[in-house]
């Protein structure tokens, strides 16, 4: 284990600040200077000129500070292999805190913004994962890498407007890699039911979002409901597209069944929410043609999601959808305002996609002013997105 840095501690605090005051202005959790002081990490490189800034030095003198410092009592060579351990354990539950902190995010704030960040706790997790060769403390820590990159597939698939597909399933498949050394399947259906989002939702590839997403579904089967259900929800949107209603029905079914059977006990529970079978179900009886029925569930489930501002805006786009192909137009232009409201705080890029085909849908009505007001909203999202 590293030997505390001293002298890095003994610097921040000649510049009058506390490792909270320190992790506030560089925008990291106060965990990550306390292992900064511990030695436990390091700041990453793009970090150190901005924290040298911070402690009136040059890189060059961070650089000597950041070097280990001998231990004059030589407690840290007598440290027992059990003390190792525990030590290495409370740092993995640090870093897992921080993770989940950055998760909870994800649907309230535009991925750009997080993406530094996660890229840094990525970096992170990954180094001290590479340190621990053994026991519950490297499970731990996979365990996490895995979630880790899972995340930031998302949050590049996010920020890009669903569009750099490469790069996200690049994140997916490293940590499907890592769920599968760990023997974990619902850590590797969850990669490959986020592998399915992006070809049902960015190639436009049902049939193959559809295998991935019953390959999800095959994986998670024997131990987790959570990941089940929601990869034979999107199963069900994927026969929804191909047009295959008899097959969605089924699928749709078979989620609810195994949603209902989810409970603390599994490790994705908290994938799970109230609203997840309106969102999949409305989109799938919009694909199918079914508009009125759609509207009415995405109407209920738009009103139920006030704490999940991305997936808001995508239902209301759906919504929006909905009311158009009724040529209910009043009431499309009222859920295309909420949506694009939800858009302008959060940039989400699924929410952009589905309110700019409604915005193309909308055009037989351009030159009534209600309609002109929302493309001119559209117009100025765009040129600050």
């Amino acid at each position: 284990m590293a030997r505390r840095r001293s002298r890095l501690a003994e610097r921040r605090r000649i510049v009058g600040l506390t490792q909270e005051a320190l992790a506030e202005r560089l925008g990291v959790d106060r965990s990550t200077v306390v292992r900064w002081d511990a030695g436990t990490a390091s700041p990453q490189p793009w970090m150190r000129p901005r924290l040298a800034a911070e402690l009136d030095i040059s890189v060059d003198e961070l650089n000597e500070l950041l070097s280990d410092v001998p231990d004059p009592l030589g407690t840290q060579g007598r440290e027992s292999g059990h003390e190792r351990a525990v030590t290495t354990l409370t740092t993995a539950a640090e870093l897992r805190h921080e993770f989940d902190g950055l998760a909870a995010r994800y649907d309230h704030d535009p991925s750009a913004s997080l993406l530094a960040e996660g890229g840094e706790q990525l970096n992170t997790i990954t180094f001290m994962t590479r340190q621990t060769r053994r026991g519950r403390a490297e499970r731990e820590l996979l365990s996490l890498q895995a979630d880790a990159c899972t995340l930031m597939g998302q949050l590049v698939w996010d920020a890009s407007q669903r569009r750099d597909h490469a790069t996200a399933r690049n994140y997916y498949d490293r940590s499907a890699t890592i769920a599968r050394r760990l023997r974990d399947h619902t850590l590797e259906g969850h990669a490959l039911l986020r592998t399915s989002y992006v070809a049902l939702y960015g190639a436009q590839d049902p049939r193959g979002g559809l295998d991935l997403a019953l390959r999800a579904a095959d994986t998670a089967r024997s131990t987790s409901p959570a990941v089940t259900g929601l990869a034979l929800l999107h199963a069900g949107e994927a026969h929804a597209m191909l047009g295959e209603a008899s097959d969605c029905e089924q699928a749709l079914a078979d989620a609810q069944h195994q949603l209902e059977r989810t409970d603390a006990i599994d490790a994705a529970a908290d994938l799970v929410s109230s609203t997840q079978f309106g969102r999949l179900a409305g989109s799938c009886y919009l694909s199918l043609g079914q508009h009125r029925r759609a509207q009415r569930i995405l109407e209920t489930t738009a009103a139920e999601l006030q704490d999940r501002r991305k997936s808001r805006a995508i239902v209301l786009g759906n919504l929006t959808l909905a009311y158009i192909r009724q040529r209910e137009v009043d009431g499309a232009v009222v859920a295309i305002t909420e949506a694009i409201a939800e858009l302008e705080q959060t940039r989400g890029g699924g929410g952009l996609n589905v309110v700019f085909t409604a915005a193309r849908e909308l055009r037989p009505w351009r030159q009534e002013t209600i309609v002109a007001d929302v493309h001119d909203r559209l117009f100025a999202l765009m040129a600050t997105a």
